[in-house]
């Protein structure tokens, strides 16, 4: 596929231009590459060894969550240079989607949290502007520790779930908005949520939770943001691309 078409393809489907006002992320593009892709590498965050992983194994194009330019782009120099090279070096692309691919209701990483935890009835959660970043759902009772144990097997063994059990002893409205979401706690609060799960959370929260009487779960930064990205990855397959997931936990 032409890089051209699928930039466009992705640009569609996220409704990246509907954050261009919200995100400090420069979403979209961000480094050109060749001007065919025939295989595309998926990581959650752009760096030095998630280019390099991508390299070794033959893409033309990173997909990425956590690009390299935030705000106004101004020097590439030390660590950016360096995070840089790989792509100019090996003629690969980089394609970032930061708050669309949180946000989206089907691909982004809130709704993949969702679809595991196979909640129903699920609605948009985490306004921003006239978008959002996460996604509300319900089940149809589910005890604290059966919910922690759910949420340790779908964001991986490997990764530690801080709980904070302050809600019901059932748990049916969950409100999820991934990474660092904790500052829309209080919204997961007045939508009557009884779990509010997120991948890191603030000193605050542990308070704000035990008097709201609701349930937050920590389920890691990186590991509630792998969803979307592969949630693109088998997007990229079915429009016949090759591809290859870089798996590079951080244990945040």
């Amino acid at each position: 596929m032409d890089t051209e078409t699928f930039v466009e393809r992705l640009d569609d489907r996220l409704d990246t231009t509907a954050y261009a006002d919200l995100d400090a992320s420069a979403n979209g593009l961000q480094v050109a590459g060749p001007d065919e892709i025939d295989h595309a590498a998926f990581a959650v965050d752009a760096a030095i060894e998630t280019a390099e992983r991508a390299v070794d194994a033959g893409a033309d194009a990173l997909v990425v969550h956590h690009g390299l330019f935030w705000g106004e782009f101004e020097r590439a120099t030390g660590s950016i240079r360096d995070r840089l090279a790989p792509f100019f070096e090996h003629d690969m692309a980089l394609y970032v989607s930061h708050l669309p691919l949180d946000g989206h209701q089907e691909l982004g990483n809130a709704a993949g949290i969702v679809d595991a935890l196979a909640l129903d009835d699920r609605e948009p959660f985490g306004a921003l502007g006239d978008e959002y970043i996460g996604q509300f759902g319900r089940s149809t009772g589910i005890s604290p520790a059966d919910f922690h144990d759910r949420l340790v097997t779908e964001c991986g063994p490997e990764n530690d779930v801080t709980a904070l059990e302050f809600g019901p002893d059932e748990i049916e409205d969950v409100a999820v908005a991934t990474g660092a979401a904790a500052d829309w706690f209080e919204e997961a609060v007045e939508r009557g949520a009884d779990a509010f799960v997120t991948g890191e959370g603030k000193q605050k929260l542990y308070h704000e939770a035990r008097e709201a009487g609701v349930h937050v779960y920590l389920a890691g930064h990186y590991a509630t943001e792998t969803f979307g990205v592969r949630s693109l990855q088998s997007l990229a397959e079915d429009w016949g691309i090759e591809t290859t997931f870089v798996d590079c936990p951080t244990g945040l």
